[in-house]
């Protein structure tokens, strides 16, 4: 018997393993590029996705978590029509129309508006959310605003965000979390005025409302 033949080694086998390797880093680098652009969501999508592929682990959502959490509040309090919660890439934008919290010219909370942020608070301050901050911008439609109080809508807009913020931290959102913006007239979500500068009222008092946006900051 002539002695075993020896298994043939193909050089070029590395470049297979090799190959593969590259593109895995090029993928990882991908990810970081999309996280880095400050995409909140797409990032939390992103950490989700490398756990379960990784390590079988369920990780949590809190993005996703917030957003039922406050669907849920709305519903129990019948604000369907008055409320809208929504994301884009920061995080989650809650649109409350100000007719239900304040009166015209006001920016003293309605009571029954005091008592939606009580129970708001009680679902913001829950532990797994300790990672968001929270900014109360205020929006006017484009009326001018006279008054000796609120000159314009500036001061008016500026009023009502500090009277939600102080709500909030009055029931248990720390101060250090939130900040208050007036925003007047300059960011309305639907026209405030047809093609023949005629107003819409409808789109008006859509207009008026407090956005509470909250963004997670990851560490």
């Amino acid at each position: 018997m002539g002695a075993p033949k020896k298994k043939e080694v193909n050089a070029d086998d590395w470049q297979g393993t090799y190959g593969d390797c590259v593109t895995l880093l090029l993928c990882f680098f991908v990810m970081l590029l999309a996280a880095s652009k400050m995409d909140s969501v797409m990032f939390e999508q992103i950490r989700t996705g490398i756990a379960r592929d990784l390590t079988n682990e369920k990780i949590d959502q809190p993005i996703q978590m917030l957003m039922a959490d406050l669907q849920s509040d709305i519903q129990s309090m019948n604000l369907n029509n008055e409320a809208l919660i929504g994301n884009d890439h920061m995080g989650i934008m809650l649109d409350l129309e100000t007719d239900a919290f304040f009166d015209p010219g006001s920016a003293e909370l309605k009571p029954d508006a005091i008592k939606i942020i009580k129970k708001m608070s009680a679902t913001l301050r829950e532990e797994r959310y300790n990672m968001f901050k929270f900014e109360v911008q205020g929006h006017t439609d484009d009326t001018n605003v006279i008054s000796e109080k609120y000159p314009s809508n500036w001061e008016l807009s500026s009023a009502r965000a500090s009277s939600v913020a102080r709500a909030l931290i009055e029931n248990g959102i720390t101060k250090t979390r939130l900040r208050a913006v007036g925003m007047a007239d300059i960011q309305p979500k639907y026209p405030n005025r047809d093609a023949d500068g005629m107003p819409i009222p409808h789109n008006q008092r859509r207009n008026r409302r407090v956005v509470l946006r909250m963004d997670p900051v990851y560490n």
